[in-house]
């Protein structure tokens, strides 16, 4: 039982580790609340994966011509 108990720990730990990953990646881009107010340390860790990724495409430079694709 005891080793089914801490599987599950160790399941926890990693996605709050992951979860913790992207906060710090969405300060850095200066995100700390997503479209409707809530502030990311509130918010589950698959929401969390969804703003990253519309901050980050946010950044491109769409007149860049390598870039040209995002058109």
């Amino acid at each position: 039982m005891w080793i089914l108990y801490d599987s599950v720990k160790k399941v926890d730990l990693h996605q709050e580790m992951k979860r913790n990953m992207i906060i710090e990646r969405l300060q850095a881009l200066g995100v700390t609340k997503n479209q409707i107010g809530q502030s990311i340390h509130v918010l589950e860790y698959d929401e969390l994966k969804t703003i990253l990724v519309l901050a980050e495409m946010h950044r491109v430079d769409i007149e860049h011509p390598d870039h040209k694709w995002f058109r």
